[in-house]
């Protein structure tokens, strides 16, 4: 069995798109259980966002698998169902497990190192325990996540990589000559970033703050702790014409800001530059001509990388990979030495039959053995089966471990202490007169 992941986010699709998939709880459940019910899963997770919607299913066959869950989820979509292929993503067994502690761990949030996604990932898990959608395989690999999450938090400064996006993007402003305090702010867009935007706005004394959203209610939302006003998107012309400085990050697909917008209002302006705007959007919301205008300061991600690359950030971010990378590897090696368990134990209950059948047909022959002695020959013998069995049993488990895997000649050899090429001597002619197995025999892989 093996964990498989089919899911879309803003990292390969448009909000638009996204909230073609968008499942509340219920939802949620529902997909998780058609996604169960499929001829090769035997369990699942969905884990829905507003950024994100993913199915982690552990699977019998990869191919069929992949077939089921994308189908389920091009019938709640609706419309073009190659559309909605070209923006799924698909991770398998190792690749699928480093995915996920990647997202509980916050790298792969729009803003990175957030932790509301552990909170995301708790109650999806919880909700398919309670639907009775999670096994063994699913619950181990999300309750390692979370360990994953936690520890990403507690051993780095990964909290601070968000936020130090915008705090860099804001200093690029004052730097080149816009205060942020007393400012006529702007921010267009109502998700995670743009939240860190607003919260660093009111934070540096903007003098007054408008969010401006597709969705106006959303927009109120994120205004509201602050004291800021709010509006439609179809306000945009008007608030940006009034704006000192401008911060865009809606995840939308193609240009927001357009020069159509942006010049007339800088026409009624005095000359010489006077608007600071801010790109935070992938793909980008501004309007690339707008960048060299010299009447505006202009600031995107790609500026931004340099500062961010050499920033405090970036270390953070580089240890809690390591950590993803770390945990995944022992994951997986905790799992392949489990695979080990029973062969040990039959290897195991195996010997223990062979002593008692001995030591019966011993006594059969013997049967007026003194009971003191037969006591001490029956711990003798167990004793010298124990140790025999010892060595093997507990070096197969970390053979069987590591994460390279070993042939099972490799293993042969180091179970047994065979000298240099006697594994091979042993299994190569079993090797050669082994069937050739035909494709259609042979197990899926990815």
């Amino acid at each position: 069995m093996s964990i498989l992941c089919v899911g879309i986010s803003h990292q390969t699709a448009p909000v638009a798109v996204l909230e073609t998939l968008a499942l509340d709880a219920d939802g949620a459940g529902k997909l998780a259980h058609a996604v169960a019910e499929t001829e090769h899963a035997l369990e699942a997770v969905v884990l829905s966002t507003c950024n994100r919607v993913e199915v982690y299913a552990e699977v019998e066959r990869f191919h069929g698998s992949v077939e089921d869950v994308s189908g389920l989820l091009c019938d709640i979509a609706g419309g073009d169902r190659a559309t909605l292929v070209s923006h799924l993503y698909v991770h398998y067994d190792e690749g699928a497990l480093a995915h996920l502690f990647t997202v509980a761990a916050g790298l792969d949030s729009m803003v990175t190192g957030e932790s509301q996604i552990l909170g995301q990932l708790r109650s999806a898990l919880t909700r398919g325990q309670e639907d009775g959608t999670v096994g063994p395989s699913l619950n181990g690999a999300f309750q390692q996540a979370l360990r994953v999450g936690k520890r990403g938090h507690a051993e780095t400064g990964i909290d601070q990589a968000g936020p130090s996006v915008v705090s860099a993007a804001l200093d690029r402003v004052e730097a080149a000559g816009v205060p942020v305090r007393g400012a006529r702010a702007l921010v267009v867009g109502a998700g995670a970033m743009a939240g860190l935007a607003v919260a660093h706005l009111h934070r540096r004394g903007a003098a007054s703050l408008v969010v401006v959203n597709r969705t106006a209610d959303r927009a109120a939302r994120l205004a509201a702790p602050v004291g800021a006003g709010s509006a439609g998107l179809d306000t945009l012309a008007d608030h940006i014409a009034d704006a000192d400085v401008v911060v865009t990050c809606t995840g939308a697909t193609g240009v927001v800001i357009g020069a159509d917008v942006v010049t007339p209002a800088l026409a009624a302006r005095s000359t010489g530059p006077s608007l600071a705007v801010v790109d935070l959007a992938l793909p980008h919301d501004v309007e690339p001509v707008l960048a060299a205008d010299p009447r505006i300061h202009y600031t995107g991600l790609a500026a931004l990388a340099d500062d961010l690359a050499h920033g405090p950030a970036a270390a953070d971010i580089g240890k809690v990979r390591d950590i993803v990378a770390t945990e995944v590897a022992a994951f997986l090696g905790a799992r392949r030495a489990a695979t080990a368990t029973p062969t040990v134990v039959a290897l195991r209950t195996m010997a223990t039959d062979v002593v008692d059948a001995e030591l019966g047909r011993l006594w059969a022959r013997v049967p007026a053995a003194d009971a003191h002695l037969r006591e001490e020959l029956e711990q003798t013998v167990r004793r010298v089966a124990g140790k025999l069995l010892h060595a093997p049993t507990t070096r197969v488990k970390e053979l069987t471990g590591q994460p390279a895997g070993m042939s099972y000649a490799e293993v042969l050899a180091e179970l047994f202490s065979l000298p240099s090429g006697t594994a091979d001597a042993v299994t190569r002619a079993a090797v050669e007169s082994a069937p050739v197995q035909r494709p259609d025999q042979r197990r899926d892989r990815p």
